[in-house]
């Protein structure tokens, strides 16, 4: 990733932490990845080779913006879903500004219908909305996926009641090797080897 993009997600986390510690209402907060989380979904985006990534809770595009710089230039592309139309807004503008807006494809709506008509295939997925709806949304995705697949999924520790049938659900499948990581929020990363 170069230095300009780098400068430009940390303009984004100062000001995500900025406005989240002034905003009251929960749905209007950006809720950014923290730095450290960010930069390992980089790292393992980018070194799985991902092609074909969906991404669930754009918010303002700092996550998705990490994902494009990691995988867009070398052909890959990114799905991103956000339900509120002010955050996708922000999430365009910024991946404009970043220079990574021609590697996404930003929809708007509901995650769960709109991973219904999505036809596949995803070779990384992640999870970093609604958690409570990430199990129907990953039954959905797990005929879509292309071993070897990562799916990752954040607040795993910050949020451990809301994600706990998502992670039930991930360690009941023997398809999946799952570890959770001691990062940022805590980070679940599971490996689809096979269908």
């Amino acid at each position: 990733m170069n230095a300009e993009i780098r400068r430009f997600l940390k303009q984004l986390e100062e000001h995500g932490q900025a406005h989240d510690a002034q905003e009251s209402e929960h749905s209007r907060k950006l809720l950014n990845l923290e730095p450290d989380t960010a930069e390992i979904v980089s790292i393992l985006a980018c070194s799985s080779r991902a092609k074909h990534v969906l991404e669930i809770g754009t918010s303002n595009g700092y996550s998705t913006i990490w994902l494009a710089a990691s995988v867009g230039p070398a052909g890959g592309r990114i799905v991103s879903i956000e339900r509120r139309r002010e955050k996708q807004a922000m999430a365009r503008d910024n991946l404009q500004q970043a220079g990574l807006l021609q590697y996404v494809d930003l929809q708007l709506g509901d995650a769960t219908e709109i991973v219904k008509g999505l036809p596949g295939p995803f070779d990384f997925v992640f999870f970093d909305a609604d958690r409570t709806t990430a199990p129907e949304q990953l039954t959905l995705l797990l005929p879509k996926l292309t071993p070897p697949a990562l799916i990752l999924a954040d607040n795993v520790t910050s949020h451990p009641a809301e994600i706990a049938a998502y992670l039930a659900m991930v360690k009941s499948l023997k398809q999946l090797q799952h570890v959770v990581l001691p990062v940022g929020k805590g980070l679940s990363v599971a490996l689809a080897a096979s269908r």
